[in-house]
């Protein structure tokens, strides 16, 4: 049932075209959410609601939008343990579990990474954090829901905008391990420079290519292979991110012929991973206060190593002894 016009709607003339379309175009939001509106009865077209997303404009009509309240972003403390890798005045650094989202967003305010620390802390909200990306105290980066691994999260507004400077600048060196099939031989690098943007059809993914690129550089070593028993190669590999796009490590090894083992988005899913496998081993940041390189170690976990191991591989190296950190440097 359509609602009745609320007061001082927006306003607008609308060009010609789907009525969802042009919603979306004049007021910035997706089509999906102003398709919501539109079948509230909160979008009329000359003085009448029009409940259709598909509604047809020729272009030239008053348009009245009428948004839902936004939405109470405030977030609950919760009682959620965490593996803390490091803590000081100015920041805390976590090993994120896998399904853990690291912040709350439209659809998901409770069980993030932010919830849990709210349990712990109180932590600094930035300017502009609340909105449509959600609320994200003292986040600078985050990780995949389904992604492990180590985040830092600042604990001062001053650290925060330190933080996101040195990610801004690129001077942090971010370190993956990941499980991935293809055509790999152990210790030799592969460089990926090719551009992410968003998929043209299925938005939730990007691709290389797509809407809006933005330039895209990963490294990949792979440290132990094997065959998979298929005709291809299984390997467990070392990924260097040089940008911080949004998916990249996964969309680059796809674009390479290697999704990762158990990517039901980029790959296809697995029956000994139940997830991506793909995890945070090391952050290297400059320390928001001292400036002095912070490492950051998060131990790959044993979903992933187990998988690795059923499947036939060995552990390289690197991995025997998981309390010495993966060597790194700002340089």
């Amino acid at each position: 049932m359509a609602e009745d016009k609320q007061d001082n709607p927006e306003q607008y003339t609308a060009a010609a075209g789907r009525l969802d379309a042009v919603c979306a175009e004049l007021t910035g939001q997706s089509r999906s959410q102003v398709a919501g509106w539109i079948t509230d009865g909160r979008v009329w077209v000359d003085d009448r609601p029009v409940t259709k997303a598909s509604h047809r404009l020729r272009g030239g009509e008053a348009l009245s939008l009428s948004p839902p309240p936004p939405a109470d972003l405030r977030v609950q403390p919760e009682d959620i343990p965490l593996d803390i890798l490091y803590e000081d005045g100015a920041l805390i650094a976590v090993n994120k579990p896998p399904g853990m989202v690291t912040h709350p967003a439209p659809g998901v305010v409770s069980g993030t990474l932010v919830n849990a620390l709210l349990g712990l802390m109180a932590l600094p909200q930035q300017e502009g954090a609340e909105g449509a990306g959600g609320y994200r105290p003292g986040i600078v980066h985050r990780l995949d829901k389904d992604t492990s691994g180590v985040i830092v999260v600042a604990k001062t507004v001053q650290a925060h905008a330190a933080l996101s400077a040195s990610f801004k600048a690129r001077k942090t060196q971010k370190v993956y391990l990941a499980s991935a099939a293809g055509e790999w031989r152990a210790e030799q690098p592969v460089l990926v420079d090719a551009p992410v943007g968003r998929h043209p059809v299925q938005r939730q993914r990007m691709t290389v290519g797509g809407a809006n690129p933005r330039e895209a550089q990963t490294r990949f070593v792979p440290l132990s292979a094997h065959p998979d028993g298929h005709g291809r190669t299984l390997a467990l590999v070392r990924c260097e991110p040089r940008t911080g796009r949004t998916h990249q490590i996964r969309v680059h090894l796809a674009h390479l012929g290697s999704p990762i083992l158990g990517d039901s988005v980029y790959g296809r899913a697995s029956e000994v991973m139940p997830r991506q496998a793909l995890h945070a081993w090391q952050l290297t940041v400059p320390h928001p206060v001292t400036g002095t390189a912070l490492q950051l170690h998060a131990p790959v976990p044993d979903d992933l190593l187990g998988a690795w191991v059923s499947l036939g591989g060995t552990l390289p190296p690197e991995l025997l002894d998981q309390n010495v950190p993966i060597e790194t440097s700002l340089g």
